[in-house]
């Protein structure tokens, strides 16, 4: 009669009880071996799977267990791979492929389950050559028909880069399932790929959550937040749940979109759904509203949650910052530091916003300073571009210029670009001409630091200079980049370009701009052609003046929202000052708040004035 293995344990003397069950090293499992031949104890009493992990890394250990696990009815492949999952796992994946080398020596017939143990290493290691030969393995044992497997390759394949050859895999599968489709998916999308990651999400016959969210996270990242809004809408209509995920990546889209109604709507649900405690949502949901110019809604969230990261308090520092509220944002700080927290790279960009927009030079330089003396953050190019930027505006040209000679890492364009901007308002000709030569050679096709350089001529009258520029321009394939400026009525996007008079309210949006205009110059409005920089008539400066995007965008929300209700618009390029000028007058006359978000900053202009000091 077969004696179980526990109540023989029990039958043995305690330390016989200790050494057979719990050996650490292949000599003390020799001498349990010993000692149950000796007592003529059966051998099933060892663990088979210990035997394989204490003998795994040893060629002459390995061979005695090899031979002793034959002594065992549990099939050897069996009992390796649990030692293979464990290598796999560890801090040393390497050590399973030399396991499944050594196994294949001794004719260990392998099966599914090691091929996706030792794929695991191969991943972990991105070991392409093993897990060629792995994948090999597979297609000489027939596992082609396992699907876990088949998607274990597709994402190893991913993972290395070589995305051809995992179409090749993908391809030639018997089956797939929405994993399958998912992992390509997801590599696409690293790769860059957004076309050949959308063309497979088109192509598959069952998405789940896992398939939209991807999707929709890829047009976010790759510039295309409206065709994500479209997906998450798409996503909605046919009853797909959402998950944390998922809000993430939509409130992202409406971020970037200005796409304040749905975003309010997808808090709404995340309280309702349970997501209102997730740290990541209310992080995205503070971004959201900074972005969308609702900064009331930004600071509420922040100030009701449970839990704040380093990732809150910097994003309520930089939405602040960029608002132009930089005394709240230092003070942010502050409470932040009192609390415990400690600051990181990006939180040190919103206080040097801050600094820059307000003029605060010195506070900035030490802010810079205690960076790496405080805090051991090393800056970053972001960092210098902040600096530059901050003496820029204040005037300081020669400081900006001497701090960009001395920087210990080469300056990109933002940087050269920050010190273009600050000759443009200070009029330094020789500085601007010397910056423009970098950036010519460090971002050839970008159009503004041309535009920017023709402007500081013709300010300067430099008229045959402004004109040499533009045909620089126009013989380098350079093409200007039209203003253009975006606001969602009812859920709907509308967008107008300078000059264009092709929206179906165009002879509307053209009156109510007459109707404005005559209160305007009863309240001392002027047009100030001067940033129309253009050797024509003062009658035809004020005609382009009149057709920038925003003064579109701005009259068309007033024909079609309600009154009383704020009015968010959108621009791609800076809002001119003439613009400025104008939309604080607007603000008053239709006692509306009119929040509009450019390439630089928000200006909230409420009762005649902006919440930005200065318009620079």
């Amino acid at each position: 009669m077969q004696v179980t293995m526990s109540s023989s344990l029990h039958s043995l003397p305690w330390p016989a009880q200790t050494l057979v069950s719990n050996f650490n090293s292949p000599l003390e499992l020799k001498q349990a071996h010993a000692y149950l031949i000796k007592t003529n104890t059966p051998l099933s009493l060892i663990p088979p799977s210990r035997i394989a992990s204490v003998c795994a890394l040893s060629h002459l250990d390995f061979s005695y267990a090899h031979r002793l696990l034959a002594h065992f009815h549990q099939p050897h492949i069996v009992v390796w791979n649990s030692c293979l999952k464990t290598l796999a796992e560890s801090d040393s994946p390497f050590d399973a492929i030399l396991l499944f080398r050594r196994l294949r020596e001794f004719d260990v017939v392998p099966d599914s389950f090691t091929c996706a143990f030792v794929l695991k290493a191969c991943t972990a290691l991105l070991d392409d050559k093993n897990g060629k030969i792995i994948h090999g393995v597979v297609e000489k044992f027939g596992f082609q028909w396992n699907m876990v497997l088949q998607n274990i390759i597709l994402n190893f394949y991913g993972l290395c880069g070589e995305m051809s050859t995992a179409r090749l895999v993908f391809d030639k599968m018997p089956q797939r399932d929405v994993v399958s489709w998912n992992v390509m998916i997801t590599h696409l999308v690293k790769s860059g790929d957004f076309e050949g990651a959308y063309g497979f999400f088109s192509r598959m016959p069952e998405r789940n959550v896992r398939s939209w969210t991807m999707m929709i996270s890829a047009c976010v990242h790759s510039g295309r937040p409206k065709e994500g809004v479209e997906l998450f809408m798409e996503m909605e209509k046919i009853g797909v749940q959402v998950n944390e995920v998922t809000v993430v990546a939509v409130l992202s889209a409406c971020a970037d979109l200005g796409a304040l109604e749905l975003g309010m709507r997808i808090h709404e649900y995340s309280k309702r759904s349970g997501f209102g405690r997730n740290v990541r949502v209310l992080n995205t949901l503070i971004d959201m509203y900074v972005k969308c110019g609702c900064l009331e809604e930004a600071r509420r969230v922040f100030e009701e949650m449970e839990e704040r990261t380093i990732v809150s308090w910097s994003a309520m520092i930089q939405g602040l910052a960029i608002h132009g509220h930089a005394q709240e944002a230092l003070r942010v700080f502050s409470m932040m530091i009192e609390m415990g927290v400690m600051p990181n790279g990006v939180t040190f960009i919103g206080l040097l916003h801050a600094c820059s927009h307000m003029g605060l030079v010195d506070k900035g330089r030490r802010f810079f300073s205690c960076m790496t003396r405080d805090y051991g953050i090393i800056p970053e190019i972001e960092h210098y571009g902040c600096m530059v930027d901050l003496y820029s505006r204040a005037g300081l040209l020669q400081e900006a210029h001497e701090f960009i000679m001395n920087m210990p890492i080469k300056p990109n364009g933002v940087v050269w670009g920050a010190l273009l901007g600050g000759c443009k308002v200070h009029k330094n000709i020789e500085l601007a001409e010397e910056a423009t030569r970098h950036l010519a050679q460090l971002d050839p096709l970008n159009d503004g630091y041309y535009i920017v350089l023709s402007n500081i001529y013709a300010e300067a009258e430099r008229w045959e200079d402004a004109s040499r520029v533009r045909k620089l321009m126009k013989n380098r394939g350079v093409k200007k980049k039209p203003g253009c400026s975006s606001i969602m009525v009812d859920g709907v996007i509308h967008e107008f370009v300078a000059g264009d008079d092709s929206h179906s309210q165009a002879n509307e949006i053209s009156d109510m701009w007459e109707k404005l205009l005559d209160y305007m110059k009863l309240k001392g409005y002027k047009p100030d052609t001067s940033v129309v920089l253009l050797d024509v008539e003062e009658k035809e400066k004020e005609k382009f003046l009149y057709g920038h995007s925003e003064k579109l965008a701005l009259c068309f929300g007033l024909i079609n929202t309600p009154p009383g209700s704020v009015i968010r618009i959108m621009k791609n390029l800076r809002v001119c000052e003439d613009c400025h000028a104008a939309f604080k007058l607007i603000s008053a006359i239709v006692n509306r708040e009119i929040v509009v978000r450019d390439r630089n900053r928000f200006h909230c202009f409420k009762d005649g004035a902006c919440s930005c000091q200065n318009y620079w």
